[in-house]
């Protein structure tokens, strides 16, 4: 998915995010900005004041939004100059975002962390084609693990994906995160040099992307 058009985040909530949708945004991210823009975003949609919302931790850490306003799920990404925000209702979505750049232990890092099968497909590319590959899996299996409220230490090679003309895609899913069929998974590319990924357990949903260039008041 590529277009992020811009949009205004008060105009979008006027109509509403309903249950058959997942909204992502791109925001601007400046180093020590905090979750400041996600705090404006989200009370744009909500229609409250950014002061009114309070955040607490899952189990494992995923942020989520406290009573009365933990109806609204949201994911939470950054990388260099921007930021996605994946918002839904009555899922829990899961938002990576990467700035491509060159990730000369890509394959090492492959073969002790991925699973057999996606380290033997890196394997078999080189340069620009491997380190895009890399990060499309990156970003799916980052997607994934947050949508599941796990992170990282839950085991990258546990979700494991097939790539699918540079794409990655649902293969074989361990544990709790099981099965791979029962996830949605979409590529994103917001920004040139950056890539992303959003993912859902649940039914398909209608995927819309915007851009808000200056922060959100």
């Amino acid at each position: 998915m590529s277009p992020f058009p811009p949009a205004d985040p008060r105009a979008l909530a006027a109509s509403g995010l309903d249950a058959a949708s997942v909204h992502v945004w791109r925001l601007p991210h400046h180093r020590g900005a905090g979750r400041s823009a996600l705090a404006a975003l989200l009370a744009a949609y909500l229609g409250v004041p950014a002061a009114a919302l309070a955040f607490v931790s899952g189990p494992h850490g995923k942020p989520a939004l406290a009573p009365p306003h933990d109806a609204l799920a949201f994911s939470w990404s950054h990388s260099g100059d921007y930021a996605l925000a994946a918002l839904a209702r009555g899922v829990a979505p899961g938002v990576d975002l990467e700035r491509v750049q060159p990730r000369p232990r890509a394959l090492e890092l492959a073969e002790r962390y991925f699973a057999a099968e996606e380290a033997a497909a890196l394997r078999g590319l080189s340069g620009e084609a491997r380190t895009r590959a890399f990060f499309a899996l990156w970003t799916a299996k980052e997607a994934v693990l947050k949508a599941l409220g796990r992170g990282l230490a839950y085991g990258p090679a546990r979700v494991a994906f097939a790539l699918q003309r540079g794409r990655a895609a649902p293969r074989a899913f361990a544990g709790e995160a099981a099965p791979a069929s029962a996830w949605q998974l979409h590529a994103l590319a917001p920004a040139p040099g950056y890539v992303g990924a959003v993912a859902w357990r649940g039914e398909p949903r209608r995927l819309l992307a915007f851009a808000a260039d200056a922060p959100v008041s």
